[in-house]
Order: structure tokens, then C-alpha cells, then sequence
């Protein structure tokens, strides 16, 4: 597993990116979907899930949708319009910083 200072400036990329994929998905299912997509490697905590949601719900880069299962409510998050755009950034600025990432990491350049 990555640690926490690693994963920390990744995961509301990696939640965006998983939500928009997926139309909708709930909290529980979020978390699992990344610890089977990355083989355990990263484990988003209900304690670091939920305020990111919340903040991007916030601004209106994801809506919420509930449904109720027996007397449970589920509450579902889906990226908005606007989040799509953002979806797009990230995903660009992600792929732009693993690049960058590689030059340093593997790089020939560094051993001169």
C-alpha cells in the first residue's frame, strides 16, 4: 500500500476520474472499486473520502441522488456538467505530473 502522503494530492483526481467512468457511485463502492482497481495498493478511508465529496459537491462539481433500499438511504454522487470540465483538467494535470514524474525517475540524464 502507498502511503498516505503519496496518495494525499491524488485522491480527488483518482475520485473524480472513478465517479465519472462509473455515471454514479456511492461512498462504500468507491472506496472498494479503488482497493480492487489498484490491487490494494491504494485504501481511500471513509475519513479522507467523504470530505472531498463534500467539498466537490460544494461546488458543484458533483450532485447527489438518494435511494432507498428497505429503510436504508444510499446516497449516490454523480459528476455535474461543470464537473465533466473538471474531469478533463485533472485528468490532463495527472497525466502531465506522471510524465513529469518519469523524467526525473527514469531518467539518464540524472547519472551525468
Amino acid at each position: 500500500m502507498y502511503s498516505k502522503e503519496l496518495t494525499k494530492g491524488t485522491l480527488q483526481p483518482i475520485i473524480l476520474k472513478l465517479i465519472d467512468s462509473r455515471d454514479k457511485m456511492y461512498g462504500y463502492e468507491i472506496t472498494q472499486e479503488v482497493k480492487k482497481l489498484t490491487s490494494g495498493k491504494i485504501d481511500i478511508s471513509e475519513g479522507a473520502l467523504y470530505p472531498i465529496l463534500h467539498k466537490l459537491e460544494a461546488k458543484g462539481v458533483l450532485e447527489t441522488e438518494k435511494v432507498y433500499i428497505g429503510k436504508r438511504v444510499r446516497k449516490y454522487y454523480k459528476v455535474t456538467k461543470d464537473g465533466k470540465m473538471m474531469v478533463t483538467e485533472v485528468t490532463k494535470e495527472i497525466n502531465d505530473f506522471m510524465d513529469t514524474l518519469h523524467l526525473i525517475f527514469n531518467s539518464e540524464t540524472l547519472k551525468s
